[in-house]
């Protein structure tokens, strides 16, 4: 599909705001990572004050977005709309080749490479306490195939990952969407999860600090939203589900995966667990109040002989709505 043309203001302040060697620079590295002012600096030799002009200009062109995390701020190229477009286009006929684009990328690894070893070092300081959770509830892999099998009917270009953790579930999608968001309120999360997308190539994929309650996305953004293993942290599980249908497009289908029912209060003493798992009517009850028709709810228990004491259940809901395109073609 092409893009929606521009009026003569618009176009021409995209243009100027990339016309410029460090801007152009700075756009092909966007295009390789979600970076903040500081990563920038490194990676161009410059002051802080020049690359946020920089920034500046090129954010009110349209050309990059801005999004915080806690303090920071990082940057990432524009993802929608025709000024996104050009930054897209010109990005994409940089020779990787030329010796100024390769020495930006490589002091961009040394970025990445630093960040990579921050968040193993949170990850080995948790893996004990994630695992020991783990081994109580079905294996990791087994539900992963319940997801990827729920989901499994129609292609999916938007996908939106709620409580997004490691970013497990967008590597998991990754190669098959054109485009997905995780969203965490967590910063350690937040690195862990950057850290693998960026490990794996899935510059597709991003992920940035958000409320689940207040998400900031617009409606009608996403074909998939996935809620996994986050409803029994929360107080107030009916509005999270609420707040992700409005996200949704016509058509578009909610998953959310979750304990069944248990009685470990252990999880709840000593893992901030709010909920010991959700009867299967409960969260049916939520995404019909929030205008979803449910489709599926399946129940995953332990397997046999194994440490497992907790189910996982998925409930599968579809916005009712009917995609306008659906109903021109049906009409042509």
């Amino acid at each position: 599909m092409s893009a929606a043309p521009l009026d003569f203001e618009s176009l021409h302040a995209a243009l100027r705001a990339a016309g410029e060697g460090t801007r152009l620079r700075i756009l092909a590295l966007l295009a390789e990572a979600d970076l903040t002012v500081s990563d920038l600096t490194k990676i161009l030799r410059q002051s802080q004050p020049r690359i946020s002009r920089h920034l500046k200009l090129l954010a009110e062109a349209g050309l990059v977005d801005r999004f915080r995390e806690g303090s920071w701020a990082f940057y990432r190229l524009g993802e929608r709309g025709s000024v996104a477009d050009i930054a897209q286009a010109l990005t994409a006929r940089l020779d990787p080749a030329d010796p100024v684009v390769m020495r930006d990328r490589g002091r961009l690894a040394a970025v990445r490479a630093a960040r990579a070893s921050s968040a193993q070092t949170y990850f080995s300081q948790h893996a004990a306490q994630w695992d020991r959770i783990r081994r109580l509830h079905v294996a990791d892999a087994a539900v992963e195939g319940a997801i990827q099998a729920a989901l499994a009917d129609r292609p999916i270009r938007s996908f939106l990952d709620l409580g997004t953790g490691t970013g497990r579930i967008l590597e998991l999608f990754g190669p098959e969407i054109e485009r997905g968001l995780g969203i965490d309120m967590s910063l350690d999360m937040l690195s862990l999860a950057r850290a693998r997308l960026e490990r794996i190539g899935l510059k597709h994929c991003s992920v940035r600090q958000g409320d689940i309650y207040e998400l900031p996305v617009p409606k009608d953004s996403f074909d998939v939203v996935v809620i996994h293993q986050v409803l029994h942290f929360l107080d107030d599980g009916a509005r999270a589900v609420a707040e992700a249908a409005r996200t949704l497009r016509p058509q578009g289908r909610l998953l959310v995966v979750d304990f069944a029912p248990h009685d470990l209060e252990f999880l709840r003493e000593e893992h901030a667990h709010l909920r010991l798992g959700f009867a299967p009517e409960t969260v049916s009850q939520w995404m019909d109040a929030a205008g979803l028709d449910v489709a599926l709810h399946r129940v995953l228990p332990p397997e046999p002989g194994s440490d497992g004491k907790i189910a996982v259940s998925l409930w599968l809901a579809r916005d009712p709505r009917v995609a306008l395109a659906a109903v021109e073609r049906e009409v042509a």
